[in-house]
């Protein structure tokens, strides 16, 4: 199908409201008919304690802050909610970064839950697509519509369905990611080394290694061979430890599910009917996804939050906790205007436990040396604009302008920095200002804040990452960069070393303190995904809204089930 060239439709960005800085893509708050169904159907209004009155202080306003405001208000929107975010934007790790008219997914984040409740409430904030999408249309592929549901050419708060395509890139060659039995990496590897790679997965089922490290957990399910190739490089490149000195939890939370043996299970459960196959979540095929990025659920919720009542103060870095008498009592937040305290009845929290801890008054001296030493991975993300790759489209995908089919791209090789390629135009045609005749990519580069790497200037950033890009083949010497953008997240993801042992202290220490919850990825030092996120803000609301003190253990153990995991 031929159409002429054209600039997709792009939202006001950034958008204002009552003051507070948001990136606003179509947020009008639901309709109020809407909003009564939606709040008839809500699990946890029917057995609400009456906190009329009282004041709930949330500090964090990324996927897990901005789920449990939204869920208490909707149980009462007489509760007082604050929500206290240290920058300038919602959405934390998620949120959507725009720049020049083209956006970032800063980390990458697929909408696909096992969750009911997961599944409804983005669906209640951002019903799927009725109409096929700008790339759907030109390449004529069909998909998968939701009757009645809106055009996504035509409105912006709609919810998309894509294909979920990720492969390794190694010595100059493309891997399917998870890993298939296959022409294609018969071809890549040789049958030699196929050979040895299968006898090395014998030996290590017959005789496997005691699971006291990342590095045995890995070789338990893939062998040794294919362990060296494919994870032992890239697990140190991600988070500057060899995996021997990372705890096996990791890949028990992480990669779970996930192996020889599940890859070739789900090889041969084609052959069974689709009603009866379990498929594991690392080997989905689909995913939803905002016309605009993850950001734009979130600032969706940012923006109903603040319609039933609530408060978002964006710029407030929490620097104290107060308690006293065993209770959280008071938050001091740092902001451009000054020091500003907020009183609090309950407190829900998803500061990295680092600093939640770090703020507080009367700490025992031995929980404050865990939190203190608790380690985080921070990572650097590289958007750079150019009209084309050099790499070709060499599977059966279609594609606008035949661009590789990717959403992630896994570099495998030990011989460069970069960790992880982002294919932003594969995401979504409307996360570019034009698909049709430019590719934006997202490089991913881990680091450690205040190290060598995160303090570059961004114009050395840009030099280094074209440089490294070239040197793997994946861009010609002479392809002109249109334009770049940095972007540096802290905290990004919570490591499984130093004192991530002694943890069961920690959360013992922070959960006799009956009016805090801790919650989210970094508030329970867990690599949770976004959804795992919001299940741990469920379950906090939950748990506040029946009024008794019983023990926590549903909002810690989210996300820690052995089957469920959607890599990524």
């Amino acid at each position: 199908m031929s159409r002429s060239p054209r600039t997709v439709r792009r939202a006001p960005f950034p958008g204002s409201k009552n003051g507070t800085r948001y990136h606003v893509h179509d947020l009008s708050p639901m309709k109020p008919e809407t909003a009564q169904s939606a709040s008839q159907e809500n699990p946890v209004r029917s057995a609400s304690k009456d906190l009329t009155g009282k004041t709930v202080v949330i500090i964090g306003a990324g996927p897990a802050g901005l789920t449990a405001g939204y869920r208490l208000l909707r149980a009462n929107r007489n509760i007082r909610v604050v929500v206290l975010e240290e920058s300038g934007c919602v959405g934390g790790i998620s949120r959507t970064v725009e720049h020049n008219g083209n956006r970032m997914d800063i980390g990458g984040h697929r909408f696909f839950s096992k969750d009911p409740e997961v599944n409804t409430m983005w669906q209640e904030l951002m019903p799927l697509q009725g109409k096929p999408s700008f790339d759907d249309i030109v390449l004529g592929r069909s998909i998968s519509a939701a009757p009645g549901g809106p055009d996504p050419e035509k409105t912006d708060r709609v919810m998309l369905t894509r294909p979920r395509v990720s492969r390794i890139y190694y010595k100059r060659l493309f891997f399917d990611y998870p890993a298939k039995m296959n022409w294609n990496t018969l071809r890549n590897i040789g049958f030699l080394t196929t050979f040895r790679v299968a006898m090395s997965y014998l030996r290590a089922m017959l005789r496997p290694l005691p699971e006291t490290s990342l590095e045995n957990f890995y070789i338990n399910r893939f062998g040794r061979r294919l362990y060296t190739m494919f994870f032992e490089g890239y697990t140190e490149k991600v988070w500057g430890r060899h995996p021997r000195d990372i705890s096996a939890s990791w890949g028990a939370q992480r990669v779970k599910g996930l192996s020889i043996t599940a890859v070739l299970k789900n090889v041969f459960s084609k052959c069974v009917p689709r009603g009866r196959r379990k498929v594991e979540t690392s080997l989905i095929g689909e995913f939803l996804y905002p016309k605009y990025g993850p950001g734009q659920l979130w600032e969706a919720v940012a923006s109903e939050i603040e319609a039933m009542g609530g408060k978002i103060r964006l710029n407030h870095r929490v620097a104290q906790v107060r308690t006293q008498n065993g209770m959280v009592r008071e938050i001091v937040c740092e902001t451009p205007a000054g020091t500003v305290s907020f009183e609090a009845d309950y407190v829900i929290s998803s500061m990295a436990l680092k600093d939640l801890v770090g703020g507080m008054n009367d700490v025992p001296p031995e929980i404050a040396q865990i939190a203190a030493g608790l380690p985080y991975r921070d990572f650097v993300t590289i958007g750079i604009l150019v009209d084309k790759l050099n790499l070709r489209n060499e599977t059966k995908l279609k594609t606008l302008n035949d661009i590789i089919p990717d959403c992630w791209i896994y570099v495998q090789d030990t011989g460069v920095r970069l960790g992880r390629i982002q294919v932003f135009n594969n995401w979504s045609p409307y996360m570019l200002r034009d698909p049709e005749h430019s590719l934006w990519i997202g490089l991913e580069y881990f680091c450690r804040e205040g190290d060598e790497h995160w303090t570059r200037t961004d114009a050395d950033w840009k030099e280094f990452a074209v440089s490294e890009l070239v040197r793997m083949g994946i861009l010609n010497p002479d392809e002109p960069v249109r334009d770049y953008h940095i972007e540096k997240v802290k905290k990004a993801y919570p490591a499984y070393f130093d004192t991530y042992e002694r943890i069961d202290a920690l959360t013992a220490y922070l959960d006799s303190f009956p009016n805090l919850y801790c919650i989210g990825r970094n508030g329970q030092h867990r690599y949770n995904n976004m959804d795992h996120s919001m299940v741990t803000a469920f379950e906090a609301v939950k748990h506040l809204l029946a009024g008794q003190p019983g023990d926590r253990n549903a909002i810690w153990n989210v996300n820690t089930e052995k089957e469920y995991h959607e890599e990524a």
